[in-house]
């Protein structure tokens, strides 16, 4: 575990990370692994996990009728996937496809919601890192669909 814990502590997203903090996550962590063209999730799945980006790359993706999936970003080293775990219904909005071999950590939802009910100030530190990169995708699947559809 103490090993997961450095990892946590050396990612750009938990830069700053109080210890013991750390040390909650990193029993929520494991490693993980997904191949070129395998789904880390599936819009509509259960949010169960979420994803540190150590390697590799990863596209977020949605369906539209009539097209190929489009791409709202594609996300790299440092950068996280997934938010959805933080909020009810739970369920994934987008599809996460890694698009080269990706190494990443993931962080078990319920074990991390259950951490963060119990010790508010991780919750609130969580809600302080997500929201930037929530309102962040949000903007971008916005200038996305504002340049797929904007011409029509």
């Amino acid at each position: 575990m103490a090993y997961l814990e450095r990892i946590l502590g050396e990612h750009p997203f938990f830069a700053g990370l109080d210890d013991e903090h750390g040390r909650l996550l990193a029993g929520c962590a494991r490693n993980r692994r997904f191949a070129a063209g395998e789904y880390l999730f599936r819009e509509g799945e259960a949010a169960d996990e979420f994803y540190l980006i150590r390697h590799g790359q990863v596209a977020l993706e949605t369906l539209v009728p009539g097209r190929a999936p489009l791409v709202i970003a594609t996300l790299g080293e440092g950068e996280i996937v997934g938010a959805s775990w933080l909020l009810p219904p739970y369920r994934w909005m987008f599809d996460a496809r890694a698009v080269t071999l990706t190494r990443a950590i993931g962080l078990d939802a319920a074990c991390l919601r259950g951490k963060c009910e119990v010790d508010h100030h991780l919750g609130y530190d969580m809600m302080k890192r997500f929201l930037p990169v929530v309102v962040k995708r949000l903007h971008d699947t916005r200038l996305q669909v504002l340049d797929v559809y904007g011409d029509d």
